[in-house]
């Protein structure tokens, strides 16, 4: 028996585009809105990142 034969384990999505949330409580809503506003936050950053980069490769590459 082999360590690896398992299968790897996918872990649930916090949230789907187009899901119904009508089966959602409250708490559950907050929880994804939290979850969402968090990932908008780390995209915005990652966005800004690679704006500067690419921006300071233009600036060089302009002499």
């Amino acid at each position: 028996m082999a360590l690896f034969d398992d299968a790897p384990v996918e872990r649930p999505k916090v949230h789907t585009l187009g899901e119904d949330l009508s089966r959602l409580s409250l708490d559950e809503i907050d929880a994804r809105v939290a979850a969402l506003e968090a990932e908008i936050a780390r995209l915005r950053e990652a966005h800004a990142a690679k704006a500067a980069s690419r921006d300071a490769a233009a600036s060089f590459f302009k002499r």
